[in-house]
């Protein structure tokens, strides 16, 4: 079972590559930053989102790792808010989180056993831990 699941997990992530595509920012970003939205995690925002809730991504202290990344579905912007992708599939993070996956990938995955977004292809992550829930910083 984990060779299988090791197998599907690379041909996946693969195809995530593939299909990744950048999402300009809105008029409401402060053009700090830059993010990429996957296909699916488009294709699933537009699925559970309207046009005035979003998702949003928080960096806080903790995990296994030492840092972990945090998804919520929101509705209200904060004045330190960078917002990336169009009216029902936005994404939003505040200003100091986005220094810590500037240049990463939002997916959405879905597996046996769960689904859920999640970021990949981080430039400032160093390591990680197995569920892919928390991340350690690469220190220049």
């Amino acid at each position: 079972m984990a060779q299988f699941r090791s197998v599907l997990t690379g041909v996946l992530r693969r195809q995530t590559q593939l299909l990744v595509r950048a999402i300009p920012f809105s008029s409401q970003s402060t053009g700090k930053g830059h993010l990429k939205l996957s296909d699916t995690c488009v294709k699933r925002l537009k699925e559970i989102c309207d046009d005035k809730s979003f998702l949003r991504v928080t960096i806080e202290g903790g995990g296994c790792s030492g840092f972990q990344y945090k998804f919520d579905i929101d509705d209200k912007l904060e004045a330190d808010d960078v917002v990336f992708g169009e009216k029902d599939a936005r994404v939003v993070i505040d200003q100091t989180s986005i220094e810590y996956v500037n240049g990463s990938t939002i997916d959405f995955h879905t597996e046996l056993i769960r689904s859920g977004f999640r970021i990949i292809n981080n430039p400032k992550a160093e390591q990680g831990c197995s569920c892919g829930a928390s991340f350690a910083i690469k220190l220049d």
